[in-house]
């Protein structure tokens, strides 16, 4: 093999190799969904749930559904919400998803909508790392890295672009309010 195809072949290799380096930098996008500032809680040692805070921007063309997610650190993926009715705050399960019209964004955070991951099978430690795969209608599955923050925080330590949640964002299922089942 010639010097010279030596060269372009390692150099090849080399930007080929740092293509994962770069992409896990960015916030994660497919289809026009666009994830980032993803974080979620430190859990203590033999915690069986967490939960995970992100951003979700629909730059596509059409409305898409977040139905769920999947993670090799918990049994399941569940979208909740907590609101306040009637007085009482209250946390129910969102089954159907949550829908997020084009051009719009919503932000699941504390008192809000988020994600339960449930069945915990080890606990999160600050400065860490959590690789959740999310669900939509349309976009299919979608990476994000949740951060781990630390115990009790109210959101990430380093601030991304700030994006708004919209009234545009709403439950696929809105209509169908449950209360919380004790021990939700």
């Amino acid at each position: 093999m010639s010097p010279l195809r030596k060269v372009f072949l390692v150099s090849t290799l080399a930007i080929f190799a740092a293509a994962p380096v770069c992409l896990a930098a960015a916030p994660a996008f497919a289809d026009g969904i666009a994830v980032s500032t993803a974080w979620t809680r430190a859990t203590v040692r033999g915690a069986s749930v967490a939960v995970g805070f992100l951003t979700l921007d629909n730059q596509g063309g059409e409305a898409d559904t977040l139905t769920g997610g999947a993670c090799d650190c918990a049994e399941r993926v569940e979208i909740h919400e907590t609101k306040e009715e009637a007085g009482i705050m209250t946390m129910r399960a969102v089954p159907k998803g949550v829908e997020i019209k084009p051009g719009k964004s919503i932000t699941f955070k504390p008192g809000s909508f988020h994600l339960m991951l449930i069945g915990l099978k080890a606990h999160f430690l600050p400065g860490e790392t959590v690789h959740l795969t999310l669900h939509f209608e349309k976009a299919g599955d979608v990476g994000a890295d949740l951060k781990v923050e630390s115990f009790g925080a109210q959101g990430p330590t380093e601030k991304a672009p700030a994006a708004e949640t919209t009234p545009d964002a709403k439950p696929a299922d809105a209509g169908k309010t449950k209360p919380a089942k004790a021990g939700q």
